[in-house]
């Protein structure tokens, strides 16, 4: 019924950027929160940062001054900004949507299926 898909990870060295995008899709009636979650190997998955859909955000401590997360509802994707990595930030992401789907109206907690982020130091 919806979709989550990730693009943008990939290989970079440490103090570079990359920015990820997740764009959802199907029989979708509005997003409400948004978010990218991350898990390293051997580790749990954890936040790095959400977004309602009036824009409010929050990070994970790691990441603050560094990440940057926003949206576009017109198109349904979120986006993170991610500057000055570290190898730290090595792992697998992924997003996560609030959706509301229609035509019988109901919420559902949509993930993707991950992109990975390798920093190099």
């Amino acid at each position: 019924q919806v979709q989550l898909v990730e693009s943008g990870g990939g290989l970079v060295q440490a103090g570079e950027s990359l920015r990820l995008s997740c764009a959802a899709s199907g029989n979708i009636e509005s997003i409400n929160g948004m978010g990218w979650y991350r898990q390293a190997p051997g580790k749990q998955r954890e936040l790095v940062a959400a977004i309602s859909r009036g824009g409010n955000t929050n990070y994970a401590d790691s990441v603050k001054g560094r990440f940057t997360i926003s949206r576009d509802n017109a198109k349904n994707t979120v986006y993170l900004q991610m500057d000055s990595l570290k190898p730290e930030d090595t792992a697998a992401y992924y997003c996560n949507a609030e959706v509301v789907i229609f035509p019988i109206i109901r919420t559902l907690d949509v993930w993707g299926q991950g992109t990975p982020v390798t920093i190099s130091s």
